[in-house]
């Protein structure tokens, strides 16, 4: 199947102005202002956007696709999320994560949830391992689970400054990211080690203390949820700007946000106070648990993330921060596809996967092509339910 994109208002995310674009299964095969109609022979569907902002498929760098929680016993674990909860909120990619519970879930049930939403037609990736040292694996170990595991990209999230943590020292840490790292030279993949940073006094200072002493480069490190509190978020800035690491914004939930700051805020703050944009992602730990503990450690109250929240937050970036929508799509394309280093994803060029979100003037998703294929269109759902796989 051939689908023609006519009249597109195209961002790669760079601004490119009107123009059609030709899909070929699952490949972006021409771009230009006027393509002409292949041969009649050819099966092709058209569909005129009518000047509607095209833009990369949005990629979600931490999301919870078996369902977080379970923090105060099993009845508050998260369910798993659906492809059509990601899709229809203009993510057309995500990366898998565990959290705290790697006793009653495992790498192998992340590793089979990924490889689902690809056979719905989503594209997946995921981190071995979870909050917790030793870290669980596959294979027995990290190097193996990035060298036959083909979903897995790296390893995470593990948890520092945080009571659900394993404690970890400056020495496990770089054993773990040491791995990880030439795990990942070995099987020609990211060796992210995306870690998840608590609420604790610690901050950031095993990151820093681990760059000081070790030779592993920035790269490998990719710290998450750094907007929980100011106090984190400063430190966050410091490490980016002096240091060259890439932080990962979490879109918290509103009602969820406690001492955190919005995303959209923490973004904006970043770029005022210098932080390269490339060195800035965002995600939104859907069906991760937002949970809230009292002084003793234990569950009070507990939120879910939404994979929504990062569009709305790509939203409230343009409409309330005023960036220009190609600057504010990048810490949601191109920078997520540069740090997990997925090669075709997160532009719209020739060549590149056909992951397209379909956005009004409002910045509302209208329409999602995934690999190809229509999720939604005009704001309704294309029905790809099992039955179409």
């Amino acid at each position: 199947m051939l689908r023609l994109l006519r009249n597109a208002e195209l961002f790669a995310p760079e601004p490119r102005g009107r123009n059609d674009l030709l899909i070929a299964g699952d490949r972006i095969v021409a771009i230009a202002e006027t393509l002409a109609m292949p041969p009649s022979v050819v099966p092709i569907e058209t569909w005129d956007l009518a000047g509607a902002n095209v833009v990369p498929g949005l990629i979600d760098g931490h999301v919870h696709v078996t369902g977080g929680g379970g923090e105060a016993g099993p009845h508050t674990k998260v369910p798993p999320l659906s492809a059509e909860s990601l899709a229809y909120a203009g993510i057309t990619t995500a990366i898998g994560v565990l959290g705290t519970d790697a006793t009653t879930r495992s790498v192998r049930e992340l590793v089979a949830a990924v490889l689902g939403l690809r056979a719905r037609g989503l594209s997946a990736w995921c981190c071995t391992g979870s909050y917790e040292l030793p870290v669980p694996t596959v294979t027995g170990s990290i190097r193996g689970d990035l060298a036959f595991v083909d979903p897995i990209i790296g390893v995470g999230e593990l948890a520092i400054s945080d009571h659900r943590s394993s404690q970890p020292t400056v020495d496990e840490i770089l054993r773990v990211a040491a791995d990880v790292h030439v795990g990942g030279m070995l099987a020609n993949k990211a060796g992210v080690l995306h870690l998840h940073v608590g609420d604790g006094v610690r901050g950031l200072d095993l990151v820093r203390i681990a760059l000081d002493i070790s030779e592993l480069p920035a790269s490998v490190f990719h710290p998450t949820h750094v907007n929980r509190n100011p106090r984190l978020l400063d430190e966050a800035i410091a490490l980016a700007c002096d240091r060259g690491c890439t932080i990962d914004i979490t879109a918290f939930p509103d009602e969820d946000l406690g001492d955190a700051l919005p995303a959209d805020r923490a973004i904006a703050l970043c770029l005022d106070r210098g932080v390269p944009l490339e060195r800035i992602t965002c995600s939104s730990d859907g069906g991760g648990c937002m949970p809230t503990f009292d002084r003793d450690g234990r569950l009070v109250a507990m939120g879910v993330g939404q994979p929504g929240s990062i569009v709305e937050t790509l939203r409230r970036l343009v409409i309330n921060h005023h960036l220009p929508l190609h600057v504010a799509l990048q810490p949601f394309t191109t920078n997520v596809a540069r740090t997990f280093r997925l090669a075709r994803k997160g532009r719209i060029v020739v060549g590149a996967d056909a992951d397209l979100a379909i956005i009004d003037d409002r910045l509302l998703v209208r329409g999602v092509i995934a690999r190809g294929e229509v999720w939604l269109r005009d704001g309704i759902g294309a029905g790809r339910g099992l039955a179409n796989i």
